[in-house]
């Protein structure tokens, strides 16, 4: 392993490449092929690789201090992220109560519409007709065609017949 201080570069193997930066060696491959990392054949014939120190994620004590801008943006950031997922906490519980509460305005409007429904029913049903004791059936009867009635018939012979919804609506 060569460290290079003064530039801030760290040489080693693939192998050991990937596991300080946290990957597989098949990214490390993928690196040196897109020329985001340098690299060097050694005398041993192993492929080296040069890391920055900043990048090295197993020992932190390695690292090149960061500027004390970045560390502030970075807080920033990190204090955005947490009022960020608090908010979107306080926004799912808002959002189970507002269902919670749909969900009882619904059911609460069925009640109210099945209970509508059984008062309006008598009046929108059909009203049947009541004919009086002792009246003729209804098919042999028609224009001109009225029967005289006997007094037990509960009308009075000449007057007229009334409408059977006459009867029943006044």
């Amino acid at each position: 392993m060569d460290t290079r201080q003064d530039t801030g570069t760290l040489r080693v193997t693939i192998r050991e490449a990937a596991a300080r930066l946290g990957v597989t060696e098949a990214a490390i491959r993928k690196r040196i092929q897109r020329g985001s990392l340098g690299k060097e054949l050694g005398e041993d014939g192993r492929v080296y690789v040069y890391l920055d120190l900043s990048q090295d994620m197993s020992q932190p004590e390695s690292q090149v201090h960061r500027d004390p801008l970045v560390e502030e943006l970075l807080e920033e950031l990190r204090d955005r992220v947490a009022f960020l997922e608090r908010s979107l906490e306080r926004r799912s519980v808002e959002a189970e109560r507002y269902q919670q509460i749909v969900a009882g305005l619904t059911q609460t409007n069925n009640q109210l519409a099945t209970r509508l429904r059984e008062l309006e029913a008598p009046v929108t049903q059909p009203v049947p007709a009541q004919e009086p004791p002792g009246a003729p059936e209804s098919a042999g009867e028609g224009p001109g065609m009225a029967e005289p009635r006997s007094a037990a018939g509960g009308e009075q012979e000449g007057s007229e017949r009334v409408p059977w919804w006459r009867r029943v609506f006044g």
